[in-house]
């Protein structure tokens, strides 16, 4: 089994190969959390079926529906934190201020 994918201290991203992204809002409630997630595993499973079947015209709203489910989710869109911070979504870590955090990751004990 993988280990998790580190995350900021302050909760906003996790990384993925040196990339920082948007974590989900956490202030959702659970029940609406779980409906989000499983509108966004039925969009994804539409994506993929439009690009078996060659379909642009459902791989467009295959998309948009993955689209508005991360949005809902916080993962995209306006941040869904409110103090104002930028976003540094699909930035490079360490090309962020969370660069010394990251680098720490990785240095030897």
């Amino acid at each position: 089994m993988k280990p998790p994918c580190p995350r900021t201290p302050d909760g906003r991203y996790f990384v993925v190969r040196g990339r920082l992204w948007r974590c989900s809002n956490p202030a959702l409630e659970t029940e609406e959390r779980e409906r989000l997630v499983h509108q966004l595993m039925d969009a994804r499973r539409a994506v993929k079926m439009a690009k078996g079947t060659d379909d642009a015209q459902a791989l467009r709203g295959a998309r948009q529906q993955v689209d508005a489910a991360k949005v809902a989710l916080g993962e995209r869109g306006p941040p869904w934190w409110s103090d104002g911070a930028p976003d540094f979504n699909r930035f490079l870590a360490k090309n962020t201020p969370y660069a010394d955090w990251y680098a720490q990751l990785s240095a030897p004990a």
